[in-house]
C-alpha cells in the first residue's frame, strides 16, 4: 500500500486528512524524531525501535472507546508531501469529550498548516463523530500551539500552574475547548 492508498476522512483547500499506511514511516519517523518536537511534551524522543512499535500499533487501532486516539496524515495536496499529523482521543465516551492534538514538521512551519489541519478534525470530530467537547491541553509557553487554537477560537479554560515536569524543568499547561454548538455558530456565522 503506497501513501496514497488510504482513504481520505477530510479535505481542506491544501491538505487531506487521512489514516496512516505503512509507507509514511520514513517521513513520519523523520519529523517525529526531532528534539525540538517533544520540547513541549515533557518527554524525549522515542527510541527508533519504539517509534516503530508506535506507529504499527496505531496503523489498525480502532476509535471506539476511552483512550482510543484517530491519528490523521496531513497531507499537502500539490505534492503528497507528509507535513505533520493531526488527532483525535476519546478521554470520555460517556460525556462525549475528546482532546484534539497535533504535531507538524517544522520544515513545513509558518505556513497555516497546523491550523488548516486542526479545524478539519474538530470539524469531523463534531460532524462525523457526534463529540460535544472539543479540547487541547498545550504549555502555556508554545506560542505557536496556543496561536492556533486562538485563531480557530478555542476558549481557554484553564492555565494550571507548574502542573508538569520534565527534566527538573516545571510547565504550566492551558486548556482550551469548544462545544459543539458554539463550533457550528461560528462556522456559519
Amino acid at each position: 500500500m503506497t501513501s496514497n492508498d488510504a482513504k481520505p476522512l477530510a479535505s481542506t483547500e491544501r491538505l487531506i486528512l487521512r489514516k496512516f499506511v505503512a509507507g509514511d514511516f520514513e517521513a513520519y519517523s523523520a519529523y517525529r524524531s526531532l528534539p525540538e518536537i517533544y520540547r513541549f511534551l515533557y518527554r524525549d524522543p522515542p527510541s527508533p525501535e519504539v517509534m516503530r512499535e508506535r506507529f504499527d500499533a496505531r496503523l489498525n487501532s480502532l476509535f471506539a472507546e476511552d483512550d482510543d486516539t484517530l491519528l490523521c496524515a496531513a497531507i499537502r495536496h500539490e505534492d503528497g508531501a507528509l507535513v505533520g499529523d493531526v488527532s483525535l482521543t476519546f478521554t470520555n465516551k460517556a460525556a462525549l469529550q475528546a482532546e484534539v492534538g497535533y504535531i507538524f514538521n517544522p520544515a513545513y512551519a509558518g505556513k497555516g498548516y497546523a491550523t488548516e489541519a486542526t479545524e478539519a478534525i474538530i470539524t469531523l470530530g463534531f460532524e462525523k463523530f457526534g463529540f460535544h467537547r472539543i479540547f487541547a491541553r498545550l504549555d502555556s509557553k508554545n506560542a505557536g500551539s496556543v496561536g492556533v487554537v486562538e485563531r480557530l477560537g478555542l476558549r481557554r479554560e484553564a492555565l494550571l500552574i507548574e502542573s508538569d515536569r520534565f527534566n527538573g524543568i516545571w510547565g504550566n499547561e492551558c486548556v482550551y475547548a469548544v462545544l459543539r454548538r458554539e463550533w457550528s455558530e461560528k462556522r456559519s456565522g
